[in-house]
């Protein structure tokens, strides 16, 4: 535990070297449940059985997603008893999704079906799915690395790097509980810039995942508990400064919505003289009150995937933890990341020409939904975000962001104390954010 203590001290710098779920597809989830033994035991006998049978009649259970990955792209598969993960080198190195029951415990991952079934590269971004994927930011701004220099900032001309989106990354090395990834980079930003990089990626589950978020142990509740140690090296001959542009690494999170999923942002109080605003709602224009709500030290935001909206948070106002709880499967997911004390500088990535470009959020939420009448949403899904300080490194020098991703379930009242003592707020008043709570 010790080990997992100095991954969250925070962003430091090291020397170099430091398709729709189909009747058939059901069908194979009954089998696999029963076949895939190294997948772990089946059940938790933690009071999920509830949930998990319906996962299991739904066809959205972990041995079914494994399933249906394995027949499009190679999987590592982390396991340790029925707390199970499942990486995708061939999708960068993605956690695609994860389990706390076992094989036919519920999947927590997001995972665009149609679009791994084709195996066909996509305009502008390849929305795969997955819980824990890495990119780089900023997005847009003068120096983004997603937009060409001179090109306006619309979907028309926005294209994820190739590096960050498709292809797979080299596995350097595996066990039972972890992963590394390695690739090597080259973007050029908005500004004309070029950067060099290598990314080490290691994917890992985390012992006594409770007991790294501080809880006592889990009484009734299941848990898987898993981290992306992320590091970005600077390979060229030249420094990596503000006027020319910084990388900052950006993790992000894919999961199913549900009608009563909400996410719980906890954030620092304080005036805005001080701290600036609360929450930056302005991504995909301006978030109506009843889908966000600022209450005291703690925002709340619609999971439901029914309206494309996001949010931010900036450095003034972040806290190390965020959050959501799926009234419906009651499950409580919580993510922990490395957040530096000292560090204020985090990239920009509005699409815009920016003032300001190292006074970007640190999380973020996003809520899939129809982007216009009429149209198709690209999931529906909804995401949790962090992301690194800008990375201002001489050559050689490296920048580490930990991303830890923890799914609770369980009873009602274990999932309370649980959220009590990590985001500062009960079950009861997530639930009756947005309308009526049932109390655990």
């Amino acid at each position: 535990m010790a080990r997992l203590r100095d991954h969250l001290c925070g962003c430091t710098k090291v020397g170099r070297g430091g398709g729709r779920i189909s009747a058939v597809r059901t069908l194979i989830g009954f089998a696999v449940a029963a076949i895939l033994g190294g997948c772990g035991q089946s059940g938790t006998g933690t009071g999920t059985e509830e949930s998990t049978t319906a996962a299991v009649m739904s066809g959205n259970t972990f041995a079914s997603d494994l399933v249906f990955l394995r027949e499009h792209t190679d999987v590592i598969l982390l396991a340790d008893g029925d707390a199970q993960v499942a990486v995708a080198p061939g999708y960068q190195g993605r956690v695609m999704t994860s389990t706390s029951g076992g094989a036919d415990g519920v999947s927590y991952g997001w995972l665009n079906r149609d679009a791994i079934a084709s195996g066909e590269r996509q305009p502008h971004i390849n929305a795969l799915g997955g819980e824990d994927r890495f990119w780089l930011g900023p997005e847009g701004g003068q120096f983004s690395i997603f937009f060409k220099q001179g090109d306006p900032f619309d979907l028309e001309h926005w294209q994820t790097p190739e590096g960050i989106d498709w292809g797979a990354w080299d596995v350097s090395e595996q066990g039972p509980s972890f992963a590394i990834f390695n690739k090597s980079m080259e973007l050029v930003n908005y500004s004309g810039t070029t950067l060099k990089l290598d990314v080490e990626r290691t994917i890992r589950l985390i012992d006594d995942a409770a007991g790294g978020l501080g809880l006592e142990p889990l009484e009734q509740s299941s848990v898987v508990g898993y981290e992306s140690e992320n590091i970005i090296t600077n390979t060229g001959d030249a420094a990596w400064d503000k006027d020319t542009g910084l990388l900052s690494i950006w993790i992000l999170g894919m999961y199913n919505p549900s009608p009563q999923t909400t996410i719980v942002i906890p954030f620092v109080e304080g005036a805005e003289a001080t701290h600036g605003a609360v929450v930056n709602d302005a991504y995909f224009g301006k978030v109506p009150a009843e889908r966000l709500r600022v209450e005291d030290g703690v925002l709340f935001f619609r999971g439901d995937g029914e309206s494309r909206g996001k949010i931010g948070v900036s450095r003034p106002r972040a806290k190390p933890i965020v959050g959501s709880y799926d009234g419906d499967s009651g499950v409580l997911t919580l993510v922990h990341y490395s957040l530096l004390e000292a560090t204020i500088d985090y990239v920009n990535s509005m699409w815009e020409i920016q003032d300001e470009p190292y006074t970007g959020d640190v999380v973020n939420s996003y809520n899939d939904g129809p982007p216009a009448p009429g149209v198709e949403p690209l999931g529906p899904f909804y995401e949790l975000e962090t992301s690194s300080a800008a990375a201002e490194l001489a050559p050689g020098e490296s920048l580490t962001h930990v991303h830890q991703t923890f799914h609770f379930q369980g009873p009602e009242a274990e999932l309370d104390a649980i959220a009590q003592a990590t985001l500062s707020v009960s079950l009861e008043r997530i639930q009756s954010a947005f309308g009526a709570a049932s109390a655990p």
